[in-house]
């Protein structure tokens, strides 16, 4: 614990040196900082999808600094400083765990998640179970999290099989909707469908949000293995049929699976 505590107190350090005497770190507001958080915070999630521990360490870093940072930019206005910050978080902790810190009964990692959404409601004074989903929230994880919450509270299918048959609803209407010559209500439909895929995602344990970052990456690697290797065999893409083209990409997967198997 001495370490974790000299570190802390070695960045509290630095940040105040650099707010008295660095020209950018002196300009920087809470408002200027928010871009550069988010970008701070999609790095940190890269590392993790790429299963990247060195490069996790590094972003975690960042974001310690920014929050720092943060701090630091409200004691000069006379609001918080990082004290107040810590203070709050351990609070929060302590309220949201009453079955750790109180006399509450959980069986699960449901139950407790459950309870934290009770909490809110009814120490928070909200006055909706989702309000405390951020509007800037991409859409897929947007649409994770209020289903999340309003499972807090009860709403929510009991069994797998009654989402995925959602979902095959879903996709039958949508089907239904393009096969008409005025398909106005396609994105309609499209959204309701991609809103039952994400909620059966929740049902079988998989994130939506890792799972198609993944199937990006995996694309991008086997096009780009595409574009290499017929570049290589003095081919231009644009010139090259979907079949020519299906060669190298049947090829990258080939190296994929067996690099798995190694």
């Amino acid at each position: 614990m001495k370490r974790e505590l000299s570190e802390f107190k070695r960045l509290l350090e630095i940040m105040d040196e650099l707010r008295a005497k660095c020209p950018w770190d002196k300009q920087q507001s809470l408002e200027s900082l928010r871009y550069l958080t988010i970008e701070e915070t999609y790095e940190l999630s890269d590392a993790i999808i790429k299963e990247d521990l060195d490069g996790i360490k590094k972003e975690l870093g960042d974001l310690m600094l920014h929050i720092v940072f943060y701090s630091k930019i409200g004691s000069e206005k006379n609001a918080f400083d990082v004290a107040d910050v810590l203070e709050s978080i351990n609070n929060k902790l302590i309220e949201r765990h009453p079955h750790i810190y109180g006399d509450e009964k959980v069986n699960d990692a449901r139950d407790v998640l459950d309870n934290w959404e009770k909490i809110k409601i009814q120490r928070e004074g909200r006055s909706s179970v989702l309000e405390g989903v951020p509007k800037s929230l991409p859409p897929l994880v947007k649409a994770y999290r209020m289903q999340e919450k309003a499972r807090g509270v009860g709403f929510d299918w009991e069994k797998d099989e009654q989402v995925w048959d959602k979902v095959i609803e879903e996709l039958n209407e949508l089907k239904e909707e393009v096969g008409k010559v005025d398909n106005g209500n396609a994105e309609e439909e499209f959204g309701d469908l991609l809103f039952a895929l994400v909620n059966y995602s929740r049902f079988i344990g998989v994130n939506p949000e890792d799972a198609l970052e993944k199937t990006n990456m995996k694309f991008k690697k086997r096009f780009q293995y595409l574009e290499e290797h017929a570049r290589k065999d003095g081919k231009a893409l644009y010139d090259m049929s979907l079949e020519e083209m299906d060669v190298y990409w049947e090829e990258a997967k080939m190296l994929e699976h067996k690099a798995k198997k190694d």
